[in-house]
C-alpha cells in the first residue's frame, strides 16, 4: 500500500485517524500498532510473520543486553542481536545476489551452479532492520533503556508512517514520545500540510519526471545521444529527490498527525557546494546512522590518514550495498566515497575558495554521474550511458526523440520544481513569516487572507493528486529495491 494511492488516502488513513482519536490515550499505541501490521500485511501476509518474529526477537535481545550491560554477556547478546538482524536482512535481500556471484565463480571451474531462491524482498525490511539495530546498540551504549512493553517497542520498529521509505528513526529520539505525547490542532494541521506537500511532490512532480527517465533508461542505451541522455539523468535526479523527500515529508506529516515529531531527512541537497555537504543534506537519517554506528566506532578521523580513507570507503560501500543487491549500487557508493577522499586531500579547500556556483555545479555533476550508476540495471549499462552523455553527435531521429519528451506537462514540472530544489520556496516562506511578526491590524488581516489562500492551495493539491490517481497516471514505487 503506497501513501500515494487512493486506498491509503481515502480508506486506510481516515479509518486509522478516526480510530486513533476516538480511543483513549492508553489504547492509541495499540491501535497504531494494529493498523501498522495491517499496512505491512497488505504487501504480503506471509512476510508479516517474519516481521512479528523479528519484533519478538529484538524485544528479548533488548532485555538481555539491558540485564548484562556491565559484563561480557552484554556484548555477547548485542553481537547475537545484531547478527540475527543482519542475517534476516541478508537472506531476504542479498541471498540471490550472493548465489549469482558464487555461480559466476563456479563457472570458471565448471562446478555445478547453485539454484537461485524464489524469495521476494519484503517492503521496508531495510528500514525496520536499522531501527532494530539502533535500538539494541543504544541499549548497550547506555543511551537508552530496554523497552519492557513489547507493543511500544513494536510500534517504534514498524510504525507504518516510516516503514516503507524512512526516515530511519532512533529509539533514543522517540522513546519518550511512545510513553506520552501532546496532541494539538496546530501540530495536526502542520502534519496535514506537510503530508500534502509530500504527496504533491510525489504525484504531480516526481511521477512526471519518472515517466521520462524510465523511458530513456529502459531503451537501448546505444541509441542515446547527449541531449536524450542528459534529459534522462536530469529527470531522474529530480525524480529521486522529489520522490524520496516527498515520502519523507509524508512520513513526517503523518507522524505529526499522531502526535510524533520526527527529525528532518532532507535539507536541499542540490544546493551543496561539495560531496561532503551533499551527504549532510541528503538522506540525513541514513548518513548519521552510518556515521554513528560504523564510521566513528571504526575510529573515524581519529586514526591514521590512510585508515580514515579506508573507513570512508567502507562506509560508502555499505551505503551503496544497503540500497540494493547489485554491483551498480556498490560502485555508486564507492564513487561518492572516492570524491569524499579527493575533497579531504585538498579539493575541499579549493571548493571553499572558488565562486560558489562553480562549486555547486561540480557537486551536481558528480551526483548526477553517480545517479547513472544508481538507476542503471548494470555497470555495463551505466558505462554506456555515461558514454552517451558525452556523445554530442546525434541524428535527426534522436533530436526528434528528444523533442517528443519535452511536452507541456514536463515543462510545467521543471518550472515548479527547479525553484524548490534550490530553496526559493523556503526563502519565500521565511520572508512571509517574518513580515507577519508585526502586530499591526492590517498585517493580521492579511495573515487571515493568506491562511485562506493556503487552505485553498492544500485542498487543490489533494484534489489534483486524486484526479491523477483516479486517471491511473504513472505512479512507480522507487523503494522496492531498498
Amino acid at each position: 500500500m503506497l501513501f500515494s494511492s487512493l486506498i491509503f488516502l481515502y480508506l486506510f488513513l481516515p479509518l486509522t485517524l478516526s480510530g486513533y482519536y476516538l480511543l483513549k490515550n492508553n489504547y492509541r499505541n495499540y491501535w497504531l500498532l494494529f493498523t501498522s501490521l495491517i499496512f505491512f500485511a497488505w504487501g504480503g501476509v506471509s512476510y508479516t510473520v517474519i516481521l512479528l518474529a523479528s519484533l519478538v526477537i529484538n524485544y528479548i535481545f533488548g532485555l538481555k543486553i539491558q540485564k548484562h550491560t556491565d559484563s561480557k554477556k552484554g556484548y555477547f547478546w548485542l553481537f547475537a542481536g545484531v547478527s540475527t538482524n543482519l542475517l534476516i536482512l541478508c537472506v531476504f535481500k542479498y541471498a540471490n545476489f550472493i548465489i549469482i556471484n558464487i555461480n559466476n565463480l563456479f563457472e570458471l571451474f565448471t562446478i555445478p551452479s547453485i539454484p537461485e531462491t524464489n524469495i521476494i524482498l519484503p517492503i521496508g525490511i531495510s528500514f525496520y532492520t536499522f531501527h532494530s539495530l539502533s535500538y539494541l546498540i543504544d541499549i548497550y551504549r547506555k543511551k537508552t533503556l530496554a523497552q519492557r512493553n513489547i507493543f511500544d517497542l513494536s510500534l517504534y520498529i514498524c510504525m507504518f508512517s516510516q516503514l516503507i521509505a524512512g526516515p530511519i528513526i532512533r529509539y533514543s529520539d522517540i522513546w519518550l514520545q511512545l510513553r506520552g505525547r501532546t496532541h494539538t490542532l496546530a501540530l495536526f494541521s502542520s502534519g496535514v500540510e506537510r503530508f500534502l506537500i509530500g504527496l504533491g511532490k510525489k504525484v504531480l512532480l516526481a511521477n512526471v519526471f519518472a515517466r521520462v527517465a524510465d523511458d530513456l533508461f529502459s531503451g537501448n542505451v546505444f541509441d542515446l545521444s547527449a541531449p536524450n541522455a542528459w534529459l534522462g539523468i536530469i529527470c531522474y535526479s529530480l525524480q529521486i529527490y522529489l520522490d524520496f523527500s516527498g515520502y519523507s515529508d509524508m512520513a513526517i506529516g503523518l507522524g505529526r498527525m499522531f502526535g510524533f515529531n520526527f527529525l528532518e531527512n532532507f535539507n536541499l541537497p542540490y544546493i551543496s557546494k561539495s560531496v561532503k555537504e551533499f551527504w549532510r543534506r541528503w538522506h540525513i537519517s541514513l548518513s548519521s546512522f552510518f556515521r554513528d554506528y560504523v564510521y566513528i566506532p571504526l575510529g573515524g578521523n581519529r586514526v591514521k590518514v590512510s585508515r580514515t580513507y579506508l573507513n570512508l570507503l567502507f562506509v560508502f560501500f555499505l551505503t551503496g550495498f544497503w540500497h540494493g543487491a547489485s554491483w551498480s549500487f556498490v560502485v555508486w557508493g564507492l564513487f561518492h566515497g572516492f570524491f569524499m577522499i579527493l575533497e579531504r586531500l585538498g579539493l575541499e579547500k579549493l571548493l571553499n575558495r572558488i565562486w560558489k556556483p562553480v562549486a555547486n555545479i561540480y557537486t551536481i555533476l558528480v551526483v548526477m554521474f553517480a545517479w547513472v550508476l544508481f538507476r542503471s540495471e548494470s555497470l555495463y549499462a551505466a558505462f554506456y550511458y555515461w558514454k552517451a552523455m558525452l556523445n554530442f553527435q546525434f541524428t535527426n531521429q534522436q533530436y526528434v526523440l528528444f523533442l517528443e519528451h519535452i511536452d507541456k506537462e514536463l515543462c510545467i514540472a521543471f518550472i515548479v520544481s527547479i525553484p524548490g530544489v534550490f530553496g526559493f520556496y523556503n526563502y519565500l516562506y521565511k520572508f512571509i513569516e517574518n513580515q507577519f511578526s508585526s502586530g499591526l491590524f492590517r498585517v493580521k488581516m492579511f495573515a487571515i487572507t493568506l491562511q485562506l489562500i493556503s487552505l485553498f492551495f492544500y485542498v487543490s493539491i489533494l484534489i489534483v493528486c486524486s484526479m491523477y490517481l483516479i486517471a491511473g497516471s504513472y505512479n512507480p514505487f522507487i523503494y522496492y529495491r531498498f
